[in-house]
């Protein structure tokens, strides 16, 4: 299974950016997908998540600026970010507990990171 985001990039201060992750490979099923997120000097935290029927969790110091959405046709997880800080700097990450079609249990993967760059 591979995990491919896509979207980072450098944006300023109040902006926004929209970060895809599209899974592929031998997948039967994905139940939880999220994205994480690491600065420098930081360990990684989590920013959102959401289950297969669309229920999202979505972290306290990005709520009411950031979405999660999923588009399970497509495997793909986003994440829309609104009103950008410089504090929302880090390489995020996504991940997916992810069924696949030989399998009769789930497993968790992780994508390569994707670099968000906010300018103040």
């Amino acid at each position: 299974v591979q995990l491919q985001a896509s979207g980072g990039g450098l944006v300023q201060a109040g902006g926004s950016l929209r970060l895809s992750c599209a899974a592929s490979g031998g997948i039967f099923r994905i139940a939880l997908m999220g994205w994480y997120r690491q600065a420098p000097g930081k360990q990684r935290e989590l920013v959102a998540t959401i289950t297969e029927r669309g229920s999202s969790n979505i972290a306290d110091s990005v709520k009411g600026r950031f979405t999660i959405s999923r588009d399970n046709a497509k495997n793909t997880v986003y994440l829309q970010m609104n009103s950008l800080k410089p504090e929302d700097a880090a390489v995020y990450y996504c991940n997916a507990e992810v069924l696949r079609a030989a399998s009769s249990i789930y497993s968790n993967y992780w994508g390569q990171g994707t670099l968000v760059t906010v300018s103040s």
